[in-house]
């Protein structure tokens, strides 16, 4: 299974395009979000996803109730974080913000940890996958970054959407 991860959207409308037409070109499974996707207008470019988003809530996510409402009409999910979920007997870890990061790998509760907030790339390999696709919108850094992470290999791939 693909799965194309995205994190820290911030809104910018043109890198969701490139982030969906990416995940579309990619055939990927599934879509998790791991957060700042900000405003429910977003759900015009996600809606062109050609499989099933799921997301949870960022520090900026504003319009909660709103965000929730287009994405479940579009019938994609959106959670408060953290949200955990199995997959082709891999037990993922979705939230944003990367609070006690270090113990929940070593905790060894989840395959794969999937984050944001942070807005850069991080990819560490080990008894846990850790990942931060870095940031879609680019607002920070200028590096507009999504991932491909194919199970149950427990592999990933970065993306950049500008090339």
């Amino acid at each position: 299974m693909k799965i194309g991860v995205i994190a820290d959207s911030h809104e910018n409308m043109p890198m969701i395009a490139k982030a969906v037409e990416c995940f579309n070109n990619r055939q990927v499974d599934l879509v998790l979000h791991a957060g700042d996707i900000i405003s429910p207008i977003t759900s015009k470019e996600f809606k062109k996803l050609n499989t099933k988003l799921i997301a949870v809530f960022g520090n900026n996510d504003g319009e909660k109730s709103l965000l929730i409402k287009k994405f479940n009409e579009l019938g994609m999910e959106i959670y408060p974080a953290p949200y955990e979920l199995t997959i082709e007997e891999k037990r993922i870890l979705l939230y944003h913000i990367p609070d006690f990061l270090d113990d929940l790998i070593k905790s060894g509760s989840y395959d794969v940890i999937i984050y944001g907030h942070t807005h850069t790339v991080d990819v560490r390999k080990g008894k846990t996958l850790v990942i931060n696709p870095g940031e879609c919108g680019g607002w920070l850094y200028n590096k507009c970054t999504v991932g491909i992470l194919n199970l149950p290999q427990c592999e990933v791939e970065i993306v950049n959407l500008e090339e």
